[in-house]
This record gives structure tokens, C-alpha cells and sequence, in this order.
């Protein structure tokens, strides 16, 4: 654990059904400045430990600190330290989109004129001068999204928890989200950034934890996770519509299929190998196209998390 954390949990245990842990015995610390992502599949846990740390749920056992303090006997030190982006949609429907991210400045103690200076410059980076007079009931999910991420950062907390913050966002508004969040680190806040979008997390997060079953199953750098793969190349397929999976060579490793993708490794080695067979699927019209490149993220994160989306996985056992 580190020593300069602002927030560290330590063992943490929480069940809601006698006997299922639905965190167990997790151990997470998020240093100032530090954008640290929590990455999983459905139920693994994440949201019930986000709960903790602001205080909406109280641990079996374990210890949740914020700045030293103990936040499981203060939870009210822990709502004043963290601005918080749920995952659900924020309930702004009786104000405009500027009278929203003012109003959580203000709760969180911001004088009103610096809070107006944010807000406006916030909006005017997300692009979302149009609907700034608009109320929130008449605006879209995606729009609705960058707004409760702007009432989480109009006046950041110490530790700036943000769920998913991109869910239904366009792509060049989720860019400006990423740029947004890198200078709440700059400026000194822990970010604990939770999210299913690994490829985009992998982009701005300086450390992440894997979890999985309510349990910490790995935790480090993007590039040092990465370098468990050892030699590995990532080979991707996308199958035609309606067709079913080839049989895999032998040399494909830790195969899985989610959809119409295909997901393999393949060492140097057998490089060659793996685009002429590839291509002869393609010529044969069994996928629509291929891609070979060096392994990434969600090549550790598959591997790591079996089965990420229910589809099963086929072909060789991982």
C-alpha cells in the first residue's frame, strides 16, 4: 500500500446474503494526483465498494480511510471529501443544465461566482453551450451524462469517484471528458475512475485494479500488465453476420469469442502462420476481416476475466 495515500481500504469485507461476499477482502490506496481505474464485469463488486467509500453502505469488516481519517465512524468526513458521478442518470429534471452543475458547486461549499466561472468553463469545453438554458427533463442520455460528470467536477472533492462516466457519450465529447479528467488529476485530486471501457481507459489511468467475484484478482500499470503477455501478438476477427466460429489451430492461445470477435494470441513465432490462416478464412468468407497487432489491455482483462459478457468461451479452456 502506499504511504502517501489519500484514500486506502484496506481488507475490506461486504456481503448483503449471509455467507456471499460481494467484496472480499479488498485492498485499494489512491494517491493525490493519481487517476486509478476499477475495471470488471457486471457484479463484481465495484459499485458496492464505491458505496463504502462515500459512506451509503456500511463493511462487514475492513477499514476505509480518507486522508487518515476513518470514514466507516465518519461517513459524513467521507461525503465532504468526494465528489461523486453515479452510474445512474442524475435527477436534474426541474433545473437547466447550468442551474444543475451550479447547484452541486454551491452544496459542496463553492462560492457562487467561482462556481459560475467553472460551470461556464466546463460547458464551454464539452461543448454544451446549446443546452445550457435547457431543463434537464428535455435532454438527451448522452447530454444528461456530461452533465452529472460537470456537478462531480465543478468543485472536485479530494477523491473524485466517477462511475462510467462516458456511458452514451458521442466520441468526440468522451475525448473531452478524458482531457477534463487528467486536470482534475493535475490539480491534485485521487480519481477513481470505474468503467467497462478499457481501451479508453487504458489511455489516462496511471495504475488500475482488476476485480472480479468481489475480490482484487490484479492490480498495476497498464504497461506492466500488459507485459505479462511476454511475446504475444493480439489476433482479432470479426465474423461474417450469422456465421459460426472456425475450429482454432493449435497456435491461437486463450481463444475467446464474445459476439461476431474473436479474440486469440499468437506468439512471434507464429506469425505467419496466423495471417495465412486468417486470410484464408476471410477468401472463404467465414469473418469479414482480421487484425494483428501487439497485445493490449483487454487481452489481459479477458484473460484474466473469464466469460466477461455471458457469451461463453469457446474453443480451448483459458
Amino acid at each position: 500500500m502506499q504511504q502517501d495515500a489519500v484514500l486506502r481500504a484496506e481488507n475490506l469485507c461486504k456481503s448483503y446474503v449471509k455467507g456471499v461476499l460481494v467484496n472480499d477482502h479488498v485492498s485499494l490506496s489512491l494517491s493525490r494526483g493519481e487517476i486509478f481505474g476499477l475495471l470488471g464485469p457486471n457484479g463484481a463488486g465495484k459499485t458496492t465498494f464505491v458505496k463504502q467509500v462515500i459512506g451509503l453502505a456500511k463493511p462487514d469488516s475492513g477499514r476505509i480511510a480518507i486522508d487518515g481519517v476513518d470514514v466507516v465512524a465518519n461517513p459524513g468526513y467521507a461525503r465532504q471529501s468526494c465528489s461523486f458521478q453515479a452510474q445512474v442518470q442524475a435527477p436534474i429534471s426541474g433545473l437547466s443544465t447550468l442551474e444543475a452543475i451550479e447547484l452541486a458547486g454551491q452544496i459542496r461549499g463553492g462560492r457562487y461566482r467561482e462556481v459560475h466561472e467553472r460551470a461556464m468553463g466546463l460547458i464551454d469545453r464539452l461543448e454544451l453551450g446549446e443546452w445550457r438554458k435547457t431543463m434537464g427533463a428535455t435532454i438527451s442520455g448522452g447530454v444528461r451524462r456530461l452533465v452529472a460528470f460537470c456537478m462531480a467536477a465543478v468543485v472536485p472533492g479530494r477523491v473524485v469517484i466517477l462511475d462510467e462516466p462516458t456511458n452514451d457519450v458521442d466520441p468526440l465529447r468522451r475525448r473531452a471528458i478524458w482531457q477534463e479528467v487528467q486536470g482534475l488529476a493535475r490539480d491534485g485530486s485521487a480519481v477513481l475512475l470505474v468503467t467497462h471501457n478499457i481501451l479508453e481507459a487504458e489511455r489516462v489511468v496511471d495504475r488500475l485494479a482488476i476485480v472480479d467475484s468481489g475480490r482484487v484478482i490484479s492490480t498495476g500499470t497498464p504497461a506492466s500488465l500488459k507485459e505479462s503477455a511476454g511475446d504475444a501478438m493480439r489476433l482479432e476477427l470479426t465474423l461474417e453476420p450469422n456465421a459460426a466460429a472456425p475450429g482454432f489451430p493449435d497456435f491461437l492461445r486463450h481463444p475467446v469469442v464474445i459476439n461476431r470477435r474473436i479474440l486469440g494470441e499468437v506468439s512471434l513465432s507464429h506469425v505467419s502462420a496466423a495471417i495465412a490462416w486468417a486470410r484464408a478464412l476471410k477468401e472463404g468468407g467465414a469473418i469479414e476481416e482480421f487484425l494483428l497487432g501487439p497485445a493490449t489491455m483487454e487481452d489481459f482483462y479477458i484473460r484474466m476475466v473469464r466469460n466477461p459478457n455471458g457469451t461463453g468461451v469457446k474453443g480451448k479452456s483459458q
